[in-house]
């Protein structure tokens, strides 16, 4: 399931193919989607994505277009009030036209396609057709249709700062809700509560509690009752603007990420003697996996080795896995804790012995003994007798 590192990929995915490229018509969505039609048609517009926790927002604005180039023109854009955009040429001439933003929810398996027209994806279910030939597509693709989209949309309110880019903010909203009933349920089953840690999902769950060497199945209170809730001038000080390096592909994308409330999209320099605390982890880790180009999140390549280079504990041999309360599945070392669901099945992922012969012999198949046969049943059938009876 694609979490807040992968959408955010997907958003610098959509703003490198996309950039300066001009689309034109109809948004159109796929006939088995059963999310809303997105009433929008322009001659000429461009799209820029942005991603926050496990929401990505695609922003469609009108524009004036060179049709002979597919590009767009430089024109003076201010934003006025309502959404409404001014767009002002050599002439001095204004014309305003309505932008749409459309939030898109990942779910189970969306990501981002840009192909010809001629190699679209079947589980495409909302695209944008460019205004150029052969024509281009960007495609929101989604196999198991769990994601949605939402025109004219917004960012959902029930959720959470991001806890990659809005670190300050998405900490003391954790810590200033401890008296909050959700934290009386386990630790692990609390991360995956997006009121309060927009953006972790399963994986990321697993790691940063496994790194902690904390029991997934403890009162998350009593996890994080103590840690700070404001940080400290000295720290304040020590937050610096990040530059984080993006792989797409076999391209390197930097993006330089801007001060916003001192320090909201921004990380927090660590002491290294220090042992960092579960929320400042639950904002670094994410971080790692953009490093990385998340879990293979390339459109093109799929390349999935570098994330699994990078996992110690998600889906790791030698680790245990229970599901927990909510029926996700949890993967943990050692004791899962006081409140494990009771009579839970723990599994463990053991190592496959390769039977391979490396030595390029034929692989001779082994006799079985009678003993270890299975035994034949061959099955009964009457014979028919004839009726006792005089004979006439």
């Amino acid at each position: 399931m694609p979490e807040g590192p992968e959408l955010h990929l997907a958003s610098l995915f959509v703003n490198r193919m996309c950039g300066g490229v001009v689309f034109t018509g109809p948004v159109q969505k796929s006939e088995v989607s059963k999310n809303p039609e997105v009433s929008f048609s322009c001659p000429a517009y461009t799209i820029i994505a942005t991603s926050r926790g496990k929401e990505v927002r695609l922003t469609l604005t009108p524009q004036k277009s060179d049709s002979a180039q597919g590009r767009c023109r430089r024109w003076v854009t201010e934003k006025l009030r309502g959404g409404i955009v001014a767009t002002r040429g050599k002439t001095g001439q204004v014309n305003q036209v309505q932008t749409m933003d459309i939030v898109l929810r990942f779910g189970m398996s969306g990501f981002f396609r840009f192909t010809t027209e001629a190699e679209l994806p079947k589980h495409s279910h909302l695209r944008f057709y460019t205004n150029e030939k052969p024509c281009r597509v960007l495609s929101f693709v989604d196999t198991r249709r769990f994601g949605s989209w939402q025109p004219n949309g917004t960012w959902q309110l029930n959720r959470g700062p991001c806890i990659m880019f809005e670190y300050l903010s998405y900490r003391e909203n954790v810590l200033s809700h401890l008296s909050d009933r959700a934290f009386d349920r386990p630790i692990c089953e609390v991360l995956l509560n997006q009121k309060y840690f927009n953006g972790i999902g399963n994986y990321l769950r697993a790691e940063i509690l496994f790194r902690l060497n904390i029991p997934p199945f403890v009162k998350a209170r009593t996890v994080l009752e103590g840690l700070q809730t404001h940080l400290s001038d000295e720290d304040r000080k020590s937050v610096v603007k990040v530059e984080v390096k993006e792989e797409v592909t076999n391209r390197e994308v930097k993006e330089e990420v801007t001060n916003r409330e001192i320090s909201d999209r921004a990380a927090v320099k660590e002491d290294e003697s220090e042992t960092p605390d579960l929320l400042r982890l639950c904002h670094t880790v994410p971080l790692e996996v953009i490093k990385l180009g998340g879990k293979g999140y390339d459109p093109e390549n799929m390349d999935y080795t570098d994330f699994k280079s990078w996992l110690q504990c998600y889906c790791v041999e030698g680790m245990k896995s229970v599901r927990d309360h909510n029926g996700r599945t949890m993967w943990f070392k050692g004791d899962p804790g006081p409140m494990a669901p009771k009579d839970a099945k723990t599994k463990m992922i053991v190592k496959k012995e390769d039977d391979h012969d490396y030595k390029g012999g034929k692989k001779v198949k082994k006799a079985r003994s009678e003993s270890t046969m299975k035994p034949k049943y061959i099955k009964e059938t009457e014979v028919p007798q004839r009726r006792a009876g005089r004979r006439k």
